[in-house]
Formats: C-alpha cells, structure tokens, sequence
C-alpha cells in the first residue's frame, strides 16, 4: 500500500509517495515546509532570497545560511565534476536569453536580439564552507536552478523518511529521489520527455530499489528569441542555449543531484554524452531530437536497480 500526494511548486509539480498511508499527511507538510525554506535561500527570482540579496553585495564576502552554503557547494561540485559542463554562474547568459522571471511570465516569443553573454565560469565563485561565507565577484549572477531543485528532492526524501519511517519519494518534475525502505518490487518509475504525461505516455519504464532518477528536457521551458528557438540549459562554453542533440537525457545515480548533474552535462555535451555517460558506468536513456532513444549504460534494467 502506498499513498500519494501532489501540488505545483515552482513552475511544475511536487509528487510525494510514502509506503504508510498512515503518515501521508504529516510528510507532505515536511515537504512543503522543506521546499519553502529552499525557495527562500536559493531562488533568482525572488528579491528576498538569500542569492538574491549576494547579488547586491559583490565584491565582498558575505555570510550565508547552512542551507546556502549546502547549495553552493552542491553546484560548485557539480561543475568541478563535469569540467564546467554544468556551470552555476550561467545567470547572466539566461537573463540575455530572456529567463529573468518566473518561466510562467517569459514572453514565448520575444524579438529583441539575445546579445551573447559570456559565462564567467564557476572558478570565480568563491565559497568558504567552514566559515559559511561567499564572495561573489561583480557582474556575476548566479542560478542555481537545477542543482538546487535535485538537491531539494535529496533532502526532503530523506527528511520525511527519517521523521516518519516508512519509503518515501519525491518527485520535483523531472528530478525524483527515494529513501527509506522501497515498496516491494521497487518503485515503479515512469520516464518521458515530459513529466506531467509519462505516466500514460512512457518512454521507458524502470524499477528503483533506491537511489534516484532525473531528466533534464530542452522542451519543457523553451521559447523563440529573435525569431530562434532557445531553451533553458546553457552551453557554458558559449553562454548559449546548448545545441538540441537530445531533446531529453534522463539518468539514474545514487543521489538526484547526481543524476541531475551528468543528465544537464548529457544535453550540453551532445553527441559526446553517451561516451562520457558510459565511462562513469551511469544507466541513461538518451531521446534525439527526432524522438529516437538510445539507452545507455544497461537502461533499461531487467530488475529494480539499486543506484
């Protein structure tokens, strides 16, 4: 038995299934109160939040929450892992773009040229963990979109596993995690290129004994800026929107900000993504642009997988 809860948070859907009924309620409170105190430290479009206020203070060091400082450590590892592929100081280069509110409000087709902006590279950002402090140079801006969101999901799986013992997990669009004791046979998992109709309409099915699972998409938040289409993973290398080799690349790893991070470095690696995915031995399933999968790395698995 298992029971499930589900609400739009940050521009897509929150889904949270737990294996005791019984404590349904309590956990979806856990996770609502979990993705409010993430919102509030790391949102770019928020003039409250914690990156927020860096942005008015470069140059200097600032003291930041635990929760910050967890999240620019996640996504600094993030680009360190991939030799910069997946880059959290791309916020200039999307603000060019025109990503500079809530994707609900960018206009789907705006005329005005993007204007290339150069990525000042991850490098720059300078964080100081045991002191819990962060300089950010002048004329960096931050997004820590997608580390963040996996590393929400992390986080609120294993806090409401802990406060209420039984399986949990929780699903943040495209980037799901687990912890806890899964159901028997696994969690049933439901990957497509879109999140909200892979259920019905699945590229591929898998059972997670555990770990985690994420899909970083070129169709999910893309518009039409000076007549081309853009999308939000930037190419680091260019300070554009990366090439659309792979309209999906979804990869399953031990935590979501794992498999958040090697699935955005897939899309912005292109036609070199399944070397590099199959060299760190991560399962993947790659769609091209023309709906054509290539599975990577033994994905699909024949039984639940442990990651």
């Amino acid at each position: 038995m298992t029971a499930r809860a589900e609400f739009p948070v940050w521009g897509t859907t929150a889904v949270l299934v737990v294996t005791d009924p019984t404590r349904l309620r309590t956990a979806t409170a856990l996770l609502r109160a979990h993705l409010a105190e993430v919102d509030l430290a790391c949102s770019r479009f928020r003039s409250d939040s914690e990156v927020s206020r860096l942005h008015t203070t470069p140059g200097r060091a600032v003291a930041v929450s635990p929760l910050l400082a967890e999240a620019l450590g996640v996504a600094l590892r993030a680009a360190r892992l991939t030799g910069g592929l997946v880059d959290p100081t791309v916020g200039t280069a999307l603000r060019a773009h025109g990503y500079d509110r809530d994707f609900a409000a960018v206009a789907a087709d705006d005329p005005r040229p993007i204007g290339v902006r150069r990525v000042p590279g991850w490098h720059r950002l300078h964080l100081d963990e045991g002191r819990r402090e962060v300089l950010l140079p002048r004329g960096v801006h931050l997004d820590l979109g997608a580390t963040a969101k996996a590393l929400a999901a992390d986080r609120a799986a294993a806090a409401v596993a802990a406060r209420t013992g039984c399986g949990v997990l929780v699903a943040l669009g495209g980037d799901l995690a687990t912890a806890g004791r899964a159901p028997v046979g696994g969690w049933q998992v439901a990957v497509g290129d879109d999140h909200r109709t892979a259920a019905r309409a699945p590229r591929s099915r898998i059972a997670l004994g555990g770990g985690a699972v994420a899909t970083s998409s070129t169709t999910r938040r893309a518009w039409r800026r000076a007549g081309r289409p853009v999308h939000h993973v930037i190419d680091p290398r260019t300070g554009r929107s990366a090439d659309v080799v792979w309209r999906t690349a979804s990869v399953v790893a031990q935590s979501c900000v794992d498999a958040n991070t090697a699935a955005t470095a897939a899309i912005v690696l292109g036609a070199d993504a399944p070397a590099w995915l199959a060299d760190r031995g991560l399962p993947a399933l790659l769609v091209a642009g023309d709906g054509t999968a290539l599975p990577v790395g033994g994905w699909p698995a024949a039984e639940p997988v442990v990651a």
